[in-house]
């Protein structure tokens, strides 16, 4: 909790930099707008069939209302997330990157184990996961507690696997990369639980947790990546 708490002490003056704020603006208000659009427009109905799968009849009780509205805002909001997320992940992480690496490790040597390729690869696949899983998850909204537990998981999950290979791809190189996750998968999977409750929280899941989540998820890779590097050092050949 040391390390995760750390990350996001010094991900927070980072998030609110000029720099950030304009990259970050564009894409993320893009998937708002959309987001917002489809959340009115899907309301009526969702509700509707909630409504049914709750076994409500044509005077539905509050609580069979108040459960139905709450699963689709959940829903929305999780789904929501998930796209600004990867938005972040392939558009802004290089420069994310290139920050937080110039402000708190300036001597960590530059590796590039990774490449651009195999960043899209990896958001793509980790936004199809996300997905398939997610609608795994569609039967729990009869048990909407279980449901939110469920998404709180999901959006951990999909964060750290968002973000952690963009991290460390200039700097760690191939065998460090994958020594990193390796030795680390509690705390990034930690890091991204910690965040978890932003995503279920309209506009801010959009507009701040994807931005917070990259800035976090380089501090603790770029950290871990140091620390890595000096275990090796401090072993003779």
């Amino acid at each position: 909790m040391t390390a995760i708490a750390g990350a996001l002490r010094r991900a927070l003056p980072i998030l609110f930099t000029a720099r950030i704020a304009a990259l970050a603006t564009l894409p993320l208000l893009i998937a708002a707008i959309i987001w917002i659009a489809i959340g009115v427009l899907a309301w009526d109905p969702a509700n509707a069939l909630l409504l049914r799968a709750f076994g409500a009849e044509a005077e539905p009780a509050a609580w069979q209302r108040f459960a139905a509205g709450a699963v689709v805002v959940l829903t929305v909001a999780a789904l929501a997330a998930a796209t600004a997320l990867a938005a972040i992940a392939v558009l802004t992480m290089p420069v994310i990157v290139k920050i937080v690496a110039t402000r708190h490790f300036p001597q960590l040597a530059a590796r590039r184990g990774g490449t651009v390729g195999g960043s899209l690869r990896n958001a793509l696949s980790a936004l199809l996961a996300f997905v398939a899983l997610w609608l795994a998850t569609l039967p729990l909204l009869l048990i909407p507690p279980v449901y939110v537990a469920a998404s709180l998981l999901l959006n951990a999950w999909l964060s750290q696997r968002m973000f952690r290979c963009d991290a460390l791809a200039e700097h760690a190189s191939a065998s460090e990369l994958d020594a990193v996750l390796r030795e680390n998968r509690t705390r990034l999977f930690g890091l991204g639980l910690t965040l978890a409750p932003l995503s279920l929280i309209p506009v801010v899941n959009i507009l701040v947790l994807p931005i917070y989540a990259g800035i976090a998820y380089t501090e603790l890779c770029l950290a871990e990546l140091t620390a890595l590097r000096a275990r090796n050092a401090s072993v003779p050949a």
